[in-house]
């Protein structure tokens, strides 16, 4: 089997996730903070050292910011749930995951005005375009780091300097990113970072995060037992606990602490390198073969590790099914999650085929997949 679907969930996982996840479960049980004794410490530094772990992947240093989730859509969901109210204004665009499109859509019934920048052909805006679309009641920035079916990787730095200047907050998308390309707060200042850790952070599915700025505070999306401060009837003020309702899941955790463990051992920016040069070598191939349409940025720089294509006029799941039956490749055809970015592409109607690397695809993997295009367009 050739895995080309890791832009859905990575596969296989970091070395040691599965023995961490295995060591939790039978070691390290309890709750953290609510179980007495060693057998409530084991959890609780396992969620504190998978904390602190993912604090230093993205450069930042107090942990407590960044915030445990069951994933991106949850942490996304929390951000704009807790900063926009009826009648503010949200900029936003066109390459959205569902997770970020629909929360919008209901807020938007709910009297939140929503303004979503064109990206023609799945590219990114230029940063100008959002300073000339910020209102005064302009409540909050949205933006994908890099989008999940173009590829394309947005100006984060840049719309985050203007965010700062025009006092808005910003909200990054990094679910494509984080594990995969340098994601740095310290240096880029998003107001709030929202990821998962079953993606290029190559941990279990059911885990993520999103990094509040400590000058920010959000409302909880949840409320209920921390495992601090159970005397009171009030959420706990303090951070990560006031975001953090509800017995975590610790097993999911370790597998993440791990993989975190394993992703700063051998950096990001070697395996932002070694993803370039593979996404390179199949833009060159996929590019090359005729009747096959390549969907975004031209450059393997210039996208995340992954690549759309359609072959002249089949439709997408028939490609997809006969990668599988006939050549053992596994990706992901249909519309992935994204209508707004499809809807860019001009592929609304039909959707598209995506390949996406890990740091364990090959060249030889590589070569065969686009072997097994170039017959299937044949």
């Amino acid at each position: 089997m050739i895995y080309l679907d890791n832009a859905a969930t990575s596969f296989p996982k970091a070395p040691g996730v599965a023995q961490a996840v295995a060591d939790c479960l039978e070691h390290a049980a309890g709750g953290p903070g609510r179980t007495s004794g060693a057998f409530g410490e084991g959890p609780a530094r396992v969620v504190f050292t998978a904390r602190e772990r993912l604090a230093a992947l993205l450069n930042w240093a107090d942990p407590t910011d960044v915030i445990l989730t069951s994933g991106a859509t949850y942490s996304l969901n929390l951000a704009l749930l807790g900063a926009l109210r009826p009648g503010d204004h949200v900029l936003t665009t066109a390459l959205e995951h569902n997770a970020v499109s629909r929360p919008l859509t209901h807020l938007r019934s709910q009297g939140v005005e929503v303004t979503r920048l064109p990206c023609p052909d799945g590219l990114s805006p230029d940063p100008a375009a959002f300073r000339a679309a910020l209102r005064p009641r302009t409540r909050l920035i949205v933006l994908v780091h890099a989008s999940n079916v173009s590829g394309a990787i947005l100006p984060v730095t840049e719309v985050s300097a203007l965010a700062r200047e025009a006092e808005v907050p910003l909200l990054v998308d990094a679910s494509q990113t984080v594990g995969a390309v340098p994601v740095d707060l310290t240096a880029d200042r998003p107001h709030l970072l929202a990821f998962t850790g079953h993606k290029a952070l190559l941990g279990p599915a059911g885990t993520g995060g999103l990094f509040i700025d400590p000058a920010l505070d959000l409302p909880p999306l949840c409320r209920g037992g921390t495992g601090s401060r159970s005397y009171s009837d009030e959420q706990p003020p303090d951070r990560p606990d006031r975001y953090e309702s509800g017995t975590p899941n610790v097993p999911g955790l370790a597998g993440l602490g791990a993989a975190a463990s394993h992703v700063l051992q051998r950096g990001v920016e070697a395996i932002r390198a070694e993803e370039v040069h593979l996404s390179d070598r199949l833009l060159t191939e996929l590019t090359s073969i005729r009747g096959v349409t390549v969907y975004g940025p031209p450059r393997a720089e210039e996208r995340a590790g992954l690549v759309a294509l359609n072959v002249g006029d089949l439709d997408p799941a028939e490609v997809g099914l006969r990668l599988e039956r006939e050549y053992g490749i596994i990706t992901r055809c249909g519309f992935h999650c994204a209508p707004w970015a499809h809807e860019s592409l001009g592929t609304l109607a039909r959707g598209a085929v995506r390949l996406s690397v890990s740091p364990f695809t090959t060249e030889a993997e590589i070569e065969q997949a686009a072997r097994a295009v170039a017959e299937i367009a044949r």
